[in-house]
């Protein structure tokens, strides 16, 4: 049994009431990071104001125009939890200025299911949702994926396990390891592989896919990477990812089986082109010290 496979069993799996447990896939890895300390393990007892326990996972669902899926989606991923995750957690869904039903069928899924909870974003953007939530949202544990749910849930416990043990700062899915399972066209694939060499060949990047939507940072990482965060759209998570690897932060990679559907709506074209910009800007960003890496890297040790 690996060190991922003895962190998710003894921090998931059931301790004092009887839920299902979750199967582990593996091929889980993380990657090096020179010079990383271990965290402090998650508490996961800690009360809120009222008494009642401080959700430990937040995780969010950004949407724009999907009042087709939502219910269903949140439903879904609400059972999933209730039936798997042993410690308190909220799903907060990301409106992003929608303009159909989806505000409201999100409020009315919150008012009966209470680990649901809803942001109204007056502008859209991935990463804006993102950065707006997490920043504010009182979770240690912090994570998104997609409305289509696309990623097998079953890879949540292997996503989320080594940072409530400390072993890792940040967490994502990968579909481009041996271990995972992709149901998409060709020409996507094609895409996705094109992007992520990219990222290795001109930026010196080690992880292995940035824009697969199931990732989970800790809150304490968080609160220093995301206000040096500039981009609002999808670039976002290469954006982040980037800035963790310069600061010799441990990124955790899980294999996921994934079918496409989340990104049906997506030109790829134009997102083509806005990540090839981001790049550029963020490498300009990082040579002229806008982002402070040295800052960071010292401040982010001392967490």
């Amino acid at each position: 049994m690996t060190l991922t496979d003895q962190a998710a069993g003894s921090i998931l799996q059931p301790q004092s009431q009887p839920r299902s447990a979750v199967d582990i896939p593996s091929g889980s890895v993380s990657l090096p990071a020179t010079g990383h300390t271990r965290r402090a393990p998650i508490d996961t007892r800690t009360p809120g104001d009222a008494g009642t326990a401080i959700p430990v996972l937040d995780v969010v669902i950004p949407v724009y125009n999907e009042e087709r899926d939502l219910e269903r989606s949140l439903r879904h991923l609400h059972a999933y939890l209730l039936g798997t995750f042993p410690h308190a957690f909220r799903i907060t869904v990301a409106d992003n200025a929608s303009t159909d039903g989806t505000l409201k069928a999100a409020e009315r899924i919150a008012r009966e299911l209470r680990e649901v909870t809803v942001v109204r974003l007056p502008a859209k953007g991935r990463g804006n949702a993102l950065r707006s939530v997490w920043l504010a949202s009182p979770s240690p544990v912090l994570a998104y994926m997609d409305v289509s749910l696309s990623t097998d849930l079953a890879a949540l416990a292997p996503l989320v396990a080594p940072l409530m043990s400390g072993h890792s700062d940040l967490a994502i899915g990968t579909r481009l390891a041996r271990g995972s399972r992709v149901v998409r066209s060709p020409w996507r694939e094609f895409i996705s592989r094109g992007y992520n060499l990219l990222l290795r060949t001109l930026m010196g990047a080690h992880f292995s896919d940035a824009q697969c939507g199931f990732k989970a940072i800790r809150a304490d990482v968080a609160r220093r990477l995301l206000p040096h965060t500039a981009d609002n759209e999808w670039f976002f998570d290469t954006e982040l990812l980037i800035m963790a690897e310069r600061c010799r932060l441990r990124v955790h990679e899980v294999p996921v089986d994934w079918t496409s559907g989340a990104d049906a709506g997506v030109d790829l074209m134009q997102t083509a082109i806005a990540d090839l910009r981001g790049m550029g800007r963020l490498t300009r960003d990082l040579a002229t010290g806008r982002i402070p890496v040295r800052e960071l890297r010292a401040d982010l040790a001392r967490v």
